[in-house]
């Protein structure tokens, strides 16, 4: 069916049944900075959802009350849940920290270990439960890992 036939009502009933935002089943491990992102992101979903509701015609924009609604459900379980770790340096890859490893192509590259909310690989953080994190976390500087089928050297620990 062409989109020229359906009612513009239509569109609004299919978006505002917006499945909810999919939560992760791994612990929700946070640092400080990842913790008060988790808070600002719930500020704005609540400020979000409020002025859905200031708007006062929902059945008229639907679509805004159904992702305030699920914004605002997501990021409370996930203050709720999240569980903020803060390390000592012990010498070891570690949440929270930064590793730098030299790959066999002689590129070396440093990643910060973070929840994974606050990961954001193109700025140089991954989260906890991702291949690279899990093959690097508990290693030291000397060590060798397998990251993705190549050997890795971590050359330091922050």
């Amino acid at each position: 069916m062409s989109v020229a036939f359906t009612r513009e009502e239509d569109l609004e009933a299919t978006a505002a049944d917006l499945p909810d935002r999919p939560i992760s089943s791994h612990p929700n491990l946070v640092t400080a900075t990842g913790l008060a992102q988790i808070e600002a992101e719930l500020t704005d979903a609540k400020a979000a959802y409020a002025a859905a509701q200031a708007r006062g015609d929902i059945e008229a924009d639907r679509t805004a009350m159904a992702r305030a609604t699920r914004d605002l459900r997501y990021w409370a379980a996930r203050r709720a849940s999240a569980q903020l770790i803060e390390t000592e340096p012990d010498g070891r890859v570690r949440f929270g920290g930064s590793v730098t490893i030299a790959r066999e192509d002689g590129r070396t590259q440093t990643w910060t270990i973070v929840g994974e909310d606050q990961a954001d690989p193109a700025k140089g953080s991954v989260s906890h439960v991702s291949p690279l994190a899990r093959a690097l976390l508990g290693k030291g500087v000397g060590e060798d890992a397998t990251v993705n089928g190549q050997a890795v050297e971590v050359v330091a620990v922050t």
